[in-house]
C-alpha cells in the first residue's frame, strides 16, 4: 500500500502543507485487519499512482462504476457490491483500519466486483479517474465539520463539485447523505449553484433514503431516537 498522501514542494524544496477534508484519526490494525490487507492487496487494491484508471483493467469488464468516497469500515460498501454484481464498485478510505475491515468482509462475503484505495480522494480524482467514466459517486455521513469556523474543511464544497463534474458519465448521479441538517442544507445550497447539475428531487430538496443505500446500524439506532437523515442526488446534466 502507498502512502495516504503525497507532499508538494516549493522550489526551495519545503514542504507544502495541504488543507484535507478529513483529519487522521489512525487507530491500530487488529490482526484481522492487517491480515486482510495482506492478503487481499494484489487482488482487490489499487495503490495510487499518477496514471489514469483502466476500469476494463481493474475490474476484467465494462460493467458501470459507482465510486463511493470514505466508506468508513466498509460494511455498506460490501453489502451494495454483493447485491449488485452486474456493477463495479471502487471505495476510496484514508483509515487503513477501514480499508482493512472493508477487505476482510468484501473477502468472506466472496465479492470479486468490489476494489479498494487508501488515499486522499481528491488526489485521486485529480490523477486516476478518467472523464466520463462514473455512473455514481457516493458520499456517504462525510465528516460534518460542525463548528462554523470549520466550514471551510466540508468536502462538499464548490470547487469539490466542479472537480467531480467531469469524471461522471452524461446523466452520472452524485448521491450524498449526512445526518446534520445543517450539512444537508449546505450541500444543497453548493449543488444548487454549481454549474451542469440537476437536483432529481421530485418533492423539495431531498429523496427518501433509496433501496440501494443500505441502512446501518448507526442510522437504525438514529431513527429510533428521531434523529433525520437527508438524502440527496444530483444529475450532471452538461
Amino acid at each position: 500500500m502507498t502512502e495516504v498522501t503525497k507532499n508538494d514542494f516549493t522550489e526551495e524544496g519545503k514542504v507544502v502543507r495541504k488543507i484535507r477534508s478529513f483529519v487522521r484519526r489512525e487507530g491500530r490494525l487488529t490482526k484481522g485487519q492487517e491480515g486482510a490487507i495482506t492478503e487481499c492487496w494484489s487482488t482487490m487494491g489499487i495503490d495510487f499512482v499518477e496514471q489514469m484508471l483502466d476500469w476494463s483493467e481493474v475490474f476484467g469488464n465494462n460493467n458501470p462504476v459507482v465510486l463511493e468516497i470514505g466508506f468508513g469500515m466498509g460494511a455498506s460498501l460490501v453489502e451494495m457490491a454483493q447485491k449488485a454484481p452486474e456493477l463495479n464498485f471502487l471505495g476510496i478510505e484514508v483509515h487503513r483500519p477501514g480499508v482493512g475491515a472493508c477487505l476482510a468482509a468484501a473477502k468472506e462475503a466472496g465479492v470479486t466486483n468490489l476494489r479498494v484505495m487508501c488515499h486522499d480522494a481528491v488526489e485521486v480524482f485529480e490523477s486516476m479517474i478518467p472523464d466520463s467514466s462514473v455512473n455514481t459517486l457516493q458520499l456517504f455521513f462525510p465528516d460534518p465539520w460542525h463548528k462554523a469556523r470549520h466550514h471551510k474543511r466540508r468536502i462538499v464544497k464548490a470547487e469539490f463539485a466542479e472537480m467531480i463534474r467531469p469524471k461522471l458519465n452524461a446523466d452520472g448521479i452524485f448521491h450524498m447523505a449526512t445526518d446534520w441538517e445543517n450539512y444537508a442544507e449546505h450541500m444543497i445550497e453548493v449543488m444548487n449553484a454549481a454549474p451542469g447539475y440537476e437536483n432529481i428531487a421530485t418533492d423539495g430538496d431531498y429523496i427518501p433514503r433509496p433501496d440501494e443505500r443500505p441502512l446501518t446500524k448507526f442510522e437504525a439506532r438514529g431513527h429510533r431516537l428521531g434523529h433525520g437523515v437527508w438524502d440527496i442526488k444530483f444529475r450532471r446534466n452538461v
